[in-house]
């Protein structure tokens, strides 16, 4: 065996694959169905919902047990529009949840005989977004978990050939008046079967494909299917959602396409006998190929209309007259429909020829058929289209397309987590590397910023008084709405804020994205600002931080700032320095808990005696001395350094009420809850620990060694410091990369950004409204 034959044999085919495509009988196709009839039986409708829900990975949900849910949930849609893909489409949360809304409507059957266009501004990512879309779907229907099945159907030559002269007579007789051309038909089919005398004899059958890939179910006669489902099914949950649900409809309703039905009609005359004319019928999986347009047909704007408008196949036509006795009673003709008859039907943009495309569509899509001459050919079709806003005007002049159509939006990406997936993508997540923490993602919203609507009616009516936010938010709260799309409900939100939250206003706030996402910064424009960005600065030394993030929309590139919203960038800078600070704080606190649980337990017994008094608080078995010094010195830690007295004793008197009045009588004493588990006492930790870490910065900053210990970490020069501030620098630098993934390199410059550009300083009296200890 030389090389070639070698390498040749590695061209595998199973017997299965082979096996797959083979025509099954009637008898054999009936008993597949009976044990699997929720997935043969399945309209091109169906098996598109199928194709896109094993596609589609819902997320977990983590407001499921949220009364107010709307069940806005995360789907991960790389298996469908990025695995395998040259040019991968990225569908952000908003997007993701309109196509799975739309493709359970259309299972459900309450979307059909629509054309739906998926209407977007140019740079959205249409185009790419339907490729890989009918992609996966002609890999999916071509498995076996996703087939569709098409009529066949084999005349027996055998069977057909014993006909006697009269019943030939009889057939001639009543059906040549369907054709003027009967005569030289009768030629044509002598003409080859003087040809295939000359040749191999020909097989035992006609095969005869149904070109508008009838479902072979079909093949039953309408009047009798239910009578014949009721016995083939047995009674399960499947027969009854086929009995009962409306996705299942077609089953009873739909009939066979002209051809089929002729030759149906034609053996049955013939035969008089519909078991034996169904002997003749055989299925197979319906053939995906959207190169051949079987099943997929894509048409762009440059495609010239097809002057044949029927078609056939001659040869087989004299196949069938020869076996009919040239009766011409089944006229083998069809159009270009029935090539996507049951599979997708798809415009790219409409406009130039795909605008006279879709005007055509109008009425097949109103009645379901299509007329091919005086024949009425059956065209049940997912038909599918992209516009850009500005091409409505091509059909906007026709009335009645309005409730033909469905729109579905392809905007900008909103949702700032899908934003940098894309520059992930197309650069390489090794960016990540030289980004501090939350840079990229900023980079991100400044971005969408530009797509958004600077004002919302639906956060306004929510938020009365946006100033409160002004650490966490821009004052058109355009930072809040970005996070709710991503499906986050942030944490800084006061209690009373997040209960009015309801379902309502987060449909409403959903909804407006509808009307967003079609100005500012395209796809393809984010893509080109964020390699220049990246060009400019990824290379440096040092990770890229805010303030060169600001300083390229601001300074280094002025004419791209001019998009952006006034103020956001501002806004943007402002709550990521708060939020560095915090995260510091948080990694630099270390004080005792068990220490400040003792020590609220004794204040919450103490302001129940007066000063000068000495008690044994019955928590913790303290000997208390009761005084002015004991209570200031607490009360400073839960209101801040800047309290007055007034202020303190008004805290007191408001504590001790709610001590008396509803920790100790309802939920110590009546319900059992422990002290520390309580309402009062949660909230006061909260204001103390608040405190403790408000201020956990005071006496390092004021060590010159501690900057430039932060500095030397991890190097020689490190060890010449003291033990002190090897340890709380030691300490700090770990907690940022254990709590916030900060690389050791990230979270040295982050604490010499904070130490440097004096945010500690700059948020010393900006404690946040929606600060723990708000109820007291």
């Amino acid at each position: 065996m030389d090389k070639i034959d070698e390498a040749l044999k590695r061209i595998i085919l199973t017997q299965e694959d082979l096996d797959r495509y083979e025509p099954q009988s009637y008898r054999d196709f009936l008993h597949k169905v009976s044990r699997q009839p929720t997935r043969i039986l399945r309209s091109i409708f169906q098996v598109f919902h199928d194709m896109v829900s094993t596609h589609i990975l819902p997320m977990e949900d983590d407001s499921k047990f949220d009364p107010e849910s709307i069940h806005y949930v995360g789907y991960d849609c790389s298996p469908l529009f990025v695995e395998d893909s040259d040019n991968p489409f990225f569908a952000d949360r908003l997007f993701a949840n309109r196509l799975v809304h739309l493709v359970d409507a259309l299972r459900r059957g309450a979307q059909q005989n629509k054309i739906y266009v998926f209407e977007g501004p140019p740079g959205s990512g249409k185009s790419t977004f339907l490729n890989n879309l009918l992609m996966k779907f002609e890999q999916y229907v071509n498995t076996e978990q996703g087939a569709m099945y098409e009529t066949v159907w084999r005349l027996d030559r055998e069977v057909l050939g014993h006909l006697s002269d009269p019943e030939a007579s009889k057939i001639l007789e009543e059906l040549s008046r369907f054709s003027n051309s009967f005569s030289q038909m009768y030629k044509d089919v002598q003409e080859e079967n003087r040809k295939s005398s000359e040749g191999l004899a020909p097989q035992g059958f006609v095969e005869v494909p149904c070109p508008s890939h009838d479902h072979p179910i079909l093949m039953i006669p309408k009047e009798s299917r239910r009578q014949v489902f009721d016995d083939l099914f047995k009674n399960d949950q499947s027969k009854w959602e086929l009995f009962t649900e409306k996705e299942y409809e077609w089953v009873f309703r739909h009939t066979p396409c002209t051809i089929c039905s002729s030759l149906y009609q034609a053996l049955l005359n013939v035969l008089k006998d519909p078991m034996e004319v169904l002997k003749m019928v055989y299925a197979r999986p319906y053939r995906f190929n959207r190169r051949l347009g079987e099943g997929i047909s894509v048409f762009t704007p440059g495609d010239k209309p097809i002057k044949q408008t029927i078609l056939t196949n001659e040869l087989l036509q004299r196949r069938i007259n020869d076996l009919l006795r040239d009766s011409n009673q089944v006229r083998y003709i069809f159009s270009r429909h029935a090539k996507t008859n049951n599979g997708i039907y798809a415009l790219m943009d409409v406009k130039s020829h795909n605008t006279e495309r879709m005007i055509e569509l109008h009425n097949i899509v109103s009645e379901g058929v299509h007329k091919l001459e005086d024949i009425e050919e059956n065209v049940n079709s997912l038909f599918l289209a992209l516009m850009n806003p500005e091409d409505k005007a091509n059909i906007g002049n026709i009335q009645s397309f309005s409730d033909r159509i469905e729109y579905i939006k392809v905007p900008y990406v909103l949702d700032l987590n899908t934003e940098v997936q894309i520059y992930r993508n197309i650069f390489g997540r090794s960016i990540d590397e030289h980004f501090l923490p939350r840079v990229l993602h900023n980079f991100a919203r400044v971005i969408i910023s530009t797509r958004m609507k600077q004002t919302s009616d639906a956060l306004t009516e929510w938020i009365d008084y946006p100033s409160k936010y002004n650490l966490y938010c821009d004052a058109h709260l355009q930072l809040l709405k970005m996070e709710i799309y991503t499906g986050n409900i942030p944490k800084w939100l006061t209690e009373d804020d997040h209960r009015r939250l309801t379902a309502k206003r987060r449909s409403r706030i959903i909804a407006e994205s509808e009307q967003e996402g079609d100005k500012g910064f395209s796809g393809r424009d984010s893509i080109r600002i964020f390699n220049l960005f990246f060009s400019t600065y990824g290379h440096r030394e040092r990770l890229i931080n805010m303030t060169v993030l600001k300083e390229f929309f601001t300074k280094t590139h002025k004419e791209l700032g001019k998009s952006i919203p006034p103020g956001f960038l501002d806004s943007l800078q402002r709550m990521y320095d708060y939020t560095v600070l915090q995260e510091v704080k948080e990694s630099l606190y270390s004080y005792n808990e068990e220490g400040i649980v003792r020590e609220l337990k004794n204040y919450l017994f103490a302001v129940n005696y007066e000063a000068g008094t000495d008690v044994v608080c019955s928590y913790t078995q303290d000997t208390l001395k009761v005084s002015e010094e004991f209570f200031k010195r607490i009360e400073l830690r839960l209101l801040g350094d800047e309290t007055t007295n007034e202020q303190r004793q008004q805290l007191r008197a408001d504590v001790q009420k709610q001590y008396a009045g509803t920790t100790l009588t309802q939920e110590v004493l009546a319900a059992g809850v422990p002290l520390e588990k309580t309402r009062l006492f949660k909230d006061l930790y909260q204001r103390y620990v608040y405190y403790l870490k408000d201020r956990v910065l005071d006496p390092f900053l004021e060590n010159e060694n501690f900057r430039r210990a932060i500095k030397d970490y991890a190097s020689e020069s490190f060890k010449t410091y003291d033990k002190k501030i090897r340890t709380d620098v030691a300490f700090l630098i770990d907690n940022l990369r254990r709590r916030y993934s900060y690389s050791q390199a990230g979270a040295k410059e982050m604490c010499m950004y904070v130490i440097d550009n004096n945010l500690a300083q700059t948020f010393a009296t900006k404690k946040p409204s929606a600060a723990p200890g708000k109820n007291v």
